[in-house]
């Protein structure tokens, strides 16, 4: 419980936005959740940053499934970011101190949400995944959800990031070789290197993210 309040504390210190502790009690789709707060406000959840494939899509009980498999009847922690035109939170979501948004990146079931995303690690947590052919890379030619949902309208969604950080695994492995937030967190998250994050909070290099 300490560790978590901790974990909670720099949360809301780096961003100032709501965190909350919910209970998950739904799964709609591979990025929407409903969530019981403690005082059994029910909340419904969109994953920020992600767009997973509609249920009625190729894979998109796959993804359903995974996320259920990762959340469902879980105690998780969100940071609400911001309402979206349909009502919903979009937040970022925590469980067992992991990012469940960029768990479902890095697994192959949604794709980068590149409209509302400018975090470098989840394009590269995405790239890694295309290259082991997880999830629903291992098809042919998956097709992205915002163009399943609108067909007969032109993409305005680019296909993919066209200046990936080419950062490796494994150079760096200490706070103090990273230059800034992003690449600790890209190298906790994308590289595993878990000796950036000592207190398990799920936060790299308190001193360097404190200040972003």
């Amino acid at each position: 419980m300490k560790v978590l309040l901790v974990f909670l504390f720099f949360i809301a210190f780096a961003s100032k936005a709501e965190v909350n502790i919910g209970h998950v009690v739904g799964v709609s789709d591979g990025d929407t959740i409903k969530v019981l707060s403690l005082d059994n406000k029910p909340t419904t959840i969109r994953l920020d940053a992600i767009d997973a494939p509609e249920k009625n899509q190729d894979f998109g009980q796959v993804s359903k499934k995974h996320l259920s498999h990762l959340i469902f009847k879980k105690q998780v922690t969100y940071e609400s970011l911001k309402i979206d035109r349909y009502g919903r939170t979009v937040a970022a979501v925590w469980s067992d101190h992991k990012s469940v948004n960029l768990e479902m990146i890095k697994a192959g079931m949604a794709w980068v949400y590149r409209k509302y995303n400018d975090d470098l690690i989840y394009y590269e947590a995405e790239e890694q995944a295309k290259r082991e052919r997880l999830g629903l890379w291992s098809q042919p030619n998956p097709q992205p959800p915002w163009e399943f949902r609108h067909p007969d309208q032109p993409s305005t969604e680019p296909t993919k990031l066209t200046s990936v950080d080419n950062r490796s695994c494994g150079l760096k492995h200490f706070c103090k070789e990273m230059t800034s937030c992003n690449e600790a967190k890209h190298y906790l998250n994308v590289c595993n290197i878990h000796a950036l994050d000592k207190d398990g909070d799920g936060v790299p290099c308190e001193k360097l993210c404190q200040s972003h």
